[in-house]
Parts: C-alpha cells; structure tokens; sequence
C-alpha cells in the first residue's frame, strides 16, 4: 500500500542559498538522524544531476547496516530535484525536493511517496515501526534545519 508525506518549511535563506545546500550529496548526512548511522559509500560530486546513483549503508533497524541506492532522476535548479531508490528496504521511494521563493526566504517541500512492501511482514512492520521512523527522520531534519538556517 503506498504511503504519502508532505512536508513544508520555510526557511529565511535565498533560493540559491537553499539550492546549493540540497543539491550537495555530502549535506545528506547532516540531516540524517545519527541513530541511523548513515555513511556514504560511493563518490559523491559536489552537486547533483540526472543520472546520479548514490549509495549509502544505514542501520535503521536493530543496528543492522542496510545498503540504499537512490538515483536523482530529475533536476530543476534551483526549484526542485526527485530522487528515487532504486535498491533498499522500500518497494517504492520517490522523494520530491521542492524550493519556492517566499517572503523572506524559501518554502521547502518535501513530497514523499512510499511502499513498504506487497506481504503481510511490510503492513506489520509499517504500523509497528516504519512509518513513524518515516516521520521521525523528517521531525529530525526540520529541527536540523531550523537550527543550521536561523
């Protein structure tokens, strides 16, 4: 069964500003609850483009380390990029990363549309525990991100 996030932040930096910081694969970590210990496995550029496949190791559940594969599949600087996993513990990850001008800076929306899984196990697993890591790496990444663009 798919699943739907939306998130919108505003944040007092310039669309250009906003753009460069997201844009940049290495900034991923910053925003990554430290519970998941997430590492960067592949060469990362400085910033993203269509065609690039970024693979990471976290440990989202029991500290057992999982390697994520995401291509970035669209890229419209400064106002939005799509990245999807292509390997990982999801059936389904398309994450839209969107930037509008506002008064005194950006609204950031985050689309996330996701799918655990077709069986029995994936529809447990998402109302024992899934969905609310979901929520929680974006609860995260909003005081993260409040916090680093005052």
């Amino acid at each position: 069964m798919m699943h739907y996030l939306r998130r919108e932040q505003f944040l007092p930096v310039t669309i250009n500003e906003a753009w460069n910081f997201f844009s940049s694969p290495a900034n991923l970590k910053i925003i990554t609850p430290p519970q998941l210990d997430f590492k960067t496995i592949s060469d990362m550029p400085d910033t993203i483009y269509p065609g690039l496949f970024i693979r990471y190791r976290i440990k989202p559940l029991l500290n057992v380390p999982m390697d994520w594969v995401t291509e970035i599949t669209h890229v419209n600087a400064p106002h939005y990029f799509v990245d999807e996993q292509r390997s990982g513990p999801y059936s389904i990850w398309h994450h839209e990363h969107h930037f509008k001008v506002a008064e005194g800076g950006i609204l950031m929306t985050d689309i996330l549309h996701y799918d655990i899984g077709k069986s029995v196990f994936g529809w447990v697993a998402g109302r024992v525990f899934v969905h609310q890591k979901v929520k929680a790496i974006f609860d995260y990444r909003e005081l993260v991100l409040k916090n680093l663009f005052k």
